[in-house]
């Protein structure tokens, strides 16, 4: 971990997996701290089901020259950790950062599905790439209210930037739902790839927990939006002359 008064070169998030037979699991995610992209911690193998051909995701806009997925091979090793496992097991999942320490009881899946958001957009996907800039506020286990909130926060900061830019904004979010149909279809292509790479559930249902945000966003998002927006009442009232 770096110092609190020098500015870190990586992000690190350190996931450990604790089990009731007093098994454990540790993985470090490194990332680099100005472009936030994985910095993989050695030589990743690359089974056959990380061939970009192996079931390539639909739309994928990698060239046939990429000879591997590469979200498929970052997720290699963790796959092959969980291979066997259930999705309902239980396990004490830990989540160390540089500012603070996340604890839950919880399911496999769901400790699988925070560690494995966090590889998904920062392996160099070109279309998972555009949920990046949350991979740097990461919060482990979070809710469907705080997802919804932290998606549209990063959506509509973008916009502020594009419009510093001189570059058309989108403040009605009309666009954010096909951002989340390409995130979809990725979520898709891997869960295929991890279904053959696994004999139990686990690493599948983990991914399947992320696909479940952006495969009805369009339905969701009013909703959750209208929730939320008594939140806003004293930024919405008039402003007093």
């Amino acid at each position: 971990m770096v110092a609190d008064n020098a500015l870190p070169e990586r992000i690190q998030y350190r996931y450990t997996f604790r089990f009731a037979d007093g098994a454990e699991k540790q993985f470090e995610v490194n990332l680099n701290a100005a472009t936030l992209e994985l910095v993989p911690a050695a030589q990743a193998p690359k089974p056959d089901w990380t061939k970009l051909a192996y079931h390539q995701c639909e739309r994928c806009p990698l060239a046939d020259t990429v000879a591997h997925c590469p979200i498929a091979v970052n997720l290699s090793s963790l796959v092959e950790s969980f291979k066997d496992s259930l999705s309902f097991e239980g396990t004490t999942v830990t989540v160390q950062t540089h500012q603070r320490t996340y604890t839950k009881q919880t399911t496999l899946q769901q400790g699988l599905s925070s560690i494995i958001g966090i590889y998904m957009v920062t392996s160099g996907c070109p279309v998972m790439d555009r949920l990046r800039p949350n991979v740097r506020f990461h919060l482990p286990f979070a809710s469907g209210e705080e997802t919804i909130y932290r998606a549209v926060s990063m959506y509509l900061t973008a916009q502020y930037f594009r419009m510093r830019r001189g570059e058309m904004p989108d403040w009605t979010l009309e666009h954010l739902a096909e951002v989340y149909k390409g995130v979809w279809l990725v979520n898709k292509g891997i869960t295929q790839r991890l279904a053959d790479a696994s004999s139990k559930d686990a690493n599948v249902n983990a991914v399947i927990v992320l696909s479940m945000f952006g495969s009805n966003l369009d339905d969701y998002l009013e909703d959750s939006l209208k929730e939320i927006e008594p939140l806003f009442s004293d930024h919405t009232k008039p402003v007093q002359p």
